[in-house]
């Protein structure tokens, strides 16, 4: 996933002095080193998207089914965010990275078994596993960056750090676009489907995309050995990048094992829980900042992952083009991330993520109702408008807490991430229903599943509003009696 995380110190502000050095001479290898972790984790995010389509071919199992790829991926991040913030503040820094590269190894090298037995569920568990890894990695490298210098330049620090975690996603997406999809035999068995069948050149592409899904199951009855061999031979493409991560994911845990890293402190005092969650709970930025948190990253999620769906099943692109547009829409993200950030100057942070919700909503609802290639043109752009959702957020809701109240309330909005896990898993049921018919014109139900993401931007748009309106009533002028 892609998003920056502010200081809660700086709140949601991003004003630093330029005096202090942003990485002291001392602290330059150590933040190198924790650097390569945001790559690392980046690519995990981005790689997987993909394969909710890919899995759904190999296995011949329905669109909700196939989402299960993202309940344990992000189920994984959910489950540990709390439990790793809970460890870190007893080990080490270097401790909690160690036990989080050591989580990514061994869910990254259960593709190994579950790709041998050809089983869909040991990839769920591979995939569950992996991602408690990087939730203890995003949960300790962020905080030993900032730790790594003054103060005063700490958001300077982990925005430089963050920098390239897309780096690590545009090579995820770049690898699963060029080396898994092309690769697999169910898209050269979809491929001579279509060639076997000019007929389809005359007929709407979801309707293509049912009879090619039909002609599968058909093969996989009257061939089974072929069909055994085909789904051998793509879970074995499936499995290698992911053993290739692993080792790399290894020889970068022997290195920090090896290297002396800098003792920056951790927090050891003493957990109120009760009193903890009474002043999170009681904070309505808070609490709207989680709920808004968690219906952004499903809408991040499925607008990322389903868009292969929309340019198979309604434009009839091949998966590794559809991919292609993943790889578009993160590059127009990272753009719009410096566009917004310049405007974040001039306007509340509040008010400009609701101009941004209200903008996605627009743009999602092109995709629902606009044909062909606008409508795919829409969903793309949908990603200029999520490019500073996450930090956006995340900073509204740490603000104005004390320093050891916003540490754990932190651990609540990566906890959030599990709104990744359960949404497109609904939006994957829309898929494999019906279609409906409004004002005339008839969607199909890969259109229909979009009003899903539609709504989230509602709820991210109603959120930012109302932190602009409070902030505006708490810095009007009082009346003069």
């Amino acid at each position: 996933m892609n998003h920056d995380v502010p200081t809660p110190e700086s709140g949601i502000e991003n004003k630093t002095t330029s005096t202090p050095s942003v990485v002291p001479t001392q602290y330059l290898f150590p933040f190198i080193l924790v650097t390569t972790l945001f790559a690392l984790w980046g690519f995990a995010n981005d790689i997987t998207n993909p394969l909710v389509r890919a899995f759904k071919e190999i296995f011949l199992i329905s669109n909700a089914q196939s989402s299960l790829v993202q309940w344990a991926f992000y189920g994984g991040y959910a489950t540990m965010a709390i439990p790793a913030a809970l460890v870190i503040r007893k080990v080490s820094y270097k401790s909690g990275i160690i036990i989080g590269l050591l989580l990514y190894a061994i869910g990254a090298l259960l593709t190994i078994p579950a790709s041998m037995m050809m089983d869909f569920n040991i990839f769920l568990v591979g995939f569950y596993v992996l991602t408690f890894g990087l939730a203890f990695l995003e949960t300790t490298a962020n905080p030993y960056i900032l730790s790594m210098g003054p103060r005063e330049t700490a958001t300077q620090r982990l925005n430089l750090a963050q920098a390239f975690n897309p780096i690590g996603s545009l090579t995820g997406m770049v690898v699963a676009s060029t080396f898994i999809l092309p690769s697999l035999q169910v898209a050269d068995f979809r491929a001579a489907e279509i060639a076997a069948h000019p007929e389809y050149a005359t007929m709407l592409p979801s309707e293509v995309d049912g009879l090619i899904t039909t002609s599968m199951e058909e093969h996989a009855i009257a061939e089974p050995e072929a069909r055994q061999e085909m789904v051998a031979h793509d879970l074995d493409v499936v499995k290698t990048p992911y053993v290739v991560i692993a080792v790399v994911v290894l020889a970068v845990l022997v290195l920090f094992i090896l290297t002396k890293l800098p003792d920056t402190g951790h927090e050891e005092e003493e957990i109120h829980l009760v009193q903890l969650l009474k002043n999170l709970l009681t904070n309505w930025q808070y609490v709207g900042g989680v709920i808004a948190q968690t219906f952004y990253v499903g809408a991040q999620i499925m607008c990322w992952t389903f868009i292969i769906h929309y340019g198979m099943t309604l434009v009839g692109l091949s998966a590794s083009q559809a991919q292609n547009c993943n790889i578009v829409a993160m590059g127009i993200f990272l753009a719009s991330r410096f566009i917004c950030t310049f405007i974040l100057k001039f306007l509340d942070p509040g008010l400009l993520l609701g101009i941004l919700a209200i903008g996605g909503g627009m743009l999602t609802a092109g995709a629902i109702f606009l044909q062909g290639m606008t409508g795919l043109y829409c969903l793309i752009g949908v990603s200029a408008c999520m490019s500073l959702m996450f930090p956006t957020i995340y900073g509204i809701a740490l603000n104005g807490l004390t320093p050891n109240d916003a540490k754990l309330g932190s651990a609540g909005l990566i906890f959030a991430i599990v709104g990744g896990a359960f949404m497109p898993r609904y939006q994957g049921a829309l898929i494999d229903g019906e279609g409906m018919t409004i004002a005339g014109q008839v969607l199909e139900s890969v259109r229909v599943s979009f009003f899903l993401p539609l709504f989230c931007f509602v709820v991210i748009a109603i959120f930012g509003f109302s932190v602009a309106f409070m902030r505006s009533k708490q810095t009007a002028p009082s009346p003069v009696s």
